[in-house]
């Protein structure tokens, strides 16, 4: 009887620290995604370099082809999108997060007119902060050949 009395007790303390462990991991991917939209709502959106920059970590890891790495890679990037593109927004559709990567979908325009494209971007986080970044983009055509949309 006393075995399976510590058996009992056994099994219900790895389930409670099984449980335990599971939402603070959920916990911090929900932290992770409010911080990544933070970041790209003020880099992208505001095009504010210095609201965007206190969610960076001690490096920035971009692999889009089109920015260069680190804090003043990600400050030009902001600034040619003020000078250029000064419409340019992105609306949020879906934000996943697994550990310490979270992945947003999002509909980018240039301005209304704009169809725009269809853009997965992927952020690796260390200690809550942004240090790496992936883009695909898929601009949206005029036709499709399915009724499925892109969101």
């Amino acid at each position: 009887m006393e075995m399976k009395k510590i058996i009992l007790i056994l099994t219900i303390a790895v389930i409670a620290f099984g449980v335990y462990a599971w939402a603070q991991n959920t916990s911090q991917e929900e932290q992770n995604k409010k911080t990544v939209l933070a970041f790209y709502q003020a880099a992208i959106n505001d095009k504010d370099f210095a609201a965007a920059s206190k969610y960076l970590g001690d490096k920035y890891i971009q692999h889009n082809p089109m920015a260069a790495s680190g804090p003043e890679g990600l400050k030009a990037f902001v600034e040619l999108a003020k000078k250029s593109f000064p419409e340019y927004r992105t609306e949020f559709k879906k934000v996943f997060a697994d550990g310490n990567y979270v992945i947003v979908h999002c509909h980018e325009k240039a301005n209304a007119q704009d169809r725009g494209s269809a853009v997965i971007d992927i952020f690796r986080l260390e200690n809550g902060k942004v240090v790496e970044h992936w883009d695909v983009i898929q601009a949206i055509p005029e036709k499709a050949s399915n009724t499925n949309g892109m969101f």
